[in-house]
């Protein structure tokens, strides 16, 4: 008995490859768009692998400053007092992308925490961003 190799056709080749790359294209954005009331959105989790510094005069009375690739966000709400919180929204995960008149704002769906302690004050998000130590050393603020 002779046999023959199995043989495809170029169509059921390419017909695989759409339907694959499809269901990857989805299951992304599918991950993307989670909520966060599933356990699958941001969690705003805290912990730095290492502290991060920041010279006490980049950040303003009444706003902050977004630093490092965690991010982090380092806030001063009344003169001399600092806070610092996760820079990444508790929504779905994007890193925050601004701090202003008292409002820390994540601008992939329009979540807003306050400065103060980094609660909700605009959603979709619904959990605060989790509050960081930060300590201060000479003209430093060491977030850890």
């Amino acid at each position: 008995m002779d046999e023959q190799p199995a043989s495809i056709d170029r169509r059921t080749v390419l017909r695989g490859a759409v339907v694959a790359g499809a269901a990857g294209i989805v299951g992304v954005g599918l991950a993307g768009c989670s909520s966060d009331d599933d356990g699958d959105g941001g969690d705003g989790g805290g912990g730095l692998e290492s502290p991060v510094n920041v010279p006490v005069a980049e950040v303003p009375v009444g706003g902050g400053v977004i630093v490092g690739s965690g991010p982090v966000v380092v806030t001063q709400p009344e003169a001399g007092t600092f806070k610092a919180f996760s820079g990444v929204c508790t929504h779905q995960g994007c890193p925050v992308s601004s701090v202003g008149d008292g409002t820390i704002t994540c601008n992939c769906h329009g979540s807003q925490f306050s400065v103060d302690d980094g609660s909700v004050t605009a959603g979709p998000a619904r959990r605060a961003l989790a509050e960081l130590t930060v300590t201060l050393d000479g003209d430093q603020l060491v977030v850890s």
